[in-house]
């Protein structure tokens, strides 16, 4: 997980990640955890972040799967 990649798109489209949380239905806490690689996004949540910020095969691999 690459939460800096993943902070600087948030950035870009004026979210939150109070925002973000809402949008993918978790809580805050939830979120952060996920971000700070404590817990894992589910694909679910890979998809709904992809189509929230239009990202690209490469920007997913570089925030969700590249170290």
């Amino acid at each position: 997980m690459n939460k800096n990649e993943l902070e600087a798109e948030m950035k870009r489209y004026g979210d939150t990640g109070a925002a973000l949380a809402s949008y993918l239905n978790m809580a805050r806490s939830t979120l952060s955890n996920k971000m700070n690689g404590k817990a894992e996004f589910t694909q679910g949540e890979i998809t709904a972040i992809k189509e929230r910020y239009s990202l690209t095969p490469t920007q997913i691999d570089t925030i969700f799967f590249l170290p």
